[in-house]
């Protein structure tokens, strides 16, 4: 067996594994345990913990329209600790029914122990990604009807 791939490797599989939508490989680049969370998620949904919620995570339904898209404009940052890694890209592509483009922009905050992804935070555009999805209504009705925190 081979080195483990690096921090910048397992990153470049990720996004161009979702671009290509190889759904079935992706969850193959996380640690059995890890701490996926999406922070400017609106919905708030918990952390992603193990292998098994993102097979789940990945897994394509048929609720969503098909998306033609490859990742671009891709810059990868070091940090002083080998293991993480912050990389800025975009998704460019076109809604596969309409025709319609899209950029959706994106950095994640990877550790990368192994040649696995242990956490990641994984910030996006929240709203665009709903709507190139046909679910902004959705997400919105979903975003009103959350209670309301105190404070």
């Amino acid at each position: 067996m081979g080195r483990p791939l690096s921090p910048r490797e397992v990153f470049l599989a990720l996004v161009n594994g979702v671009a290509e939508g190889r759904w079935d490989e992706l969850p193959w680049l996380y640690a059995e345990q890890t701490h996926v969370m999406h922070p400017f998620d609106p919905r708030r949904a918990p952390a992603l913990r193990t292998r098994d919620e993102l097979r789940e995570h990945f897994r394509p339904t048929g609720a969503s329209p098909r998306l033609h898209r490859r990742a671009a404009n891709i810059t990868i940052h070091e940090t002083a600790d080998p293991e993480v890694i912050v990389a800025e890209f975009e998704y460019q592509g076109t809604v596969a029914d309409t025709g319609e483009p899209f950029v959706l922009p994106g950095i994640f905050v990877l550790r990368v122990r192994d040649g696995e992804i242990v956490s990641s935070r994984d910030y996006f555009d929240h709203l665009t990604a709903a709507r190139i999805r046909g679910q902004l209504d959705g997400l919105v009705a979903a975003v009103n009807a959350a209670p309301t925190p105190s404070t």
